[in-house]
Parts: C-alpha cells; structure tokens; sequence
C-alpha cells in the first residue's frame, strides 16, 4: 500500500511540472549567400560549387540582386506564443546618407528534436536602395522573449 501511495505522488508530480515547460530554442547557424540575377544562390547542389558561386558573385556586384540569409534553427518544448525569427541588417552609408538599416520577420513553428533551416531574403528594388550590407543580427522571439540570437562580428 505504501509503495502504491509513493507511485501516485511521483506520478501527480511529474503531471504538474511536465506542462509547464517553456519553450527553449536557439539559432544554430547563419549562412548570409548572395542571389544572382535568376533568384539563385548557387549553380549546382554541390557545397565547393556554392562557396565558388558565391566568391564569384561577391566579386561582381553587379550580376546580385538580393541577399539570402539561411538560418539553422532549433525549438523545443511547448510555447506560450507564437515563434518569430527577426533578421536585422545594417548596411553602409553612402554620399552623406546614414547608414540603413531594415528589419526581416517571418514566424516559424517548431517541430520535434530536430533542426529547422529558414531563409529570409532582402531582394529586389528593396536591395538595391538598401546598399551594401555591412552588419546583421539574427533573433529567435517567444513572443516578446528572447530565446536566442546570433549576429555578425561587426553588430
């Protein structure tokens, strides 16, 4: 009868806390890739052709026509609010001009154990006004709560 009373109070108490987990989540990676004027990152599946496209396209500015931003991400655990990835740029200033700065947003779910990767992309006329992008912050949001950020050495 004891060991039957000591079950049902380990069980109860597993009961309560498990529910009240909060979501714990993380930015794993961030490949910043650069599109050509089709819309693509690279020529081929192959990584060693993607880091040469890449190299090619960051020497000639002018075959670009937005910039990618892939993110690695992970979130587990139940949350309270929606996911949000935020990507903050920051570009350079140019003829007596501030420098810019623009904000990417897109919502995210989260789903199991596993890694998620999403691309955010700043294209278009948007990327030509913006110019040349010098910094960037990428944020992982519960709602109004950080769970996780990385950004690049010069934020």
């Amino acid at each position: 009868m004891r060991r039957l009373f000591i079950v049902l109070q380990l069980v109860c108490l597993f009961a309560v806390a498990l529910p009240a987990e909060a979501a714990i989540g993380r930015v794993i990676k961030v490949l910043p890739q650069f599109l050509d004027l089709q819309g693509r990152h690279t020529l081929s599946p192959s990584l060693y052709e993607r880091d040469a496209y890449q190299a090619y396209l960051r020497q000639h500015p002018e075959k670009q026509s937005g910039l990618r931003l892939a993110v690695e991400w992970k979130a587990r655990g139940r949350s309270a609010a929606p996911l949000k990835l935020r990507v903050e740029l920051r570009g350079a200033a140019q003829g007596g001009r501030l420098p810019g700065q623009t904000v990417l947003e897109q919502d995210v779910k989260p789903g199991g154990w596993f890694r998620h990767w999403t691309s955010l992309a700043l294209a278009g006329e948007e990327y030509n006004k913006f110019g040349e992008v010098t910094a960037w912050r990428v944020t992982l949001w519960e709602g109004g709560r950080l769970l996780s950020e990385q950004k690049s050495f010069l934020w």
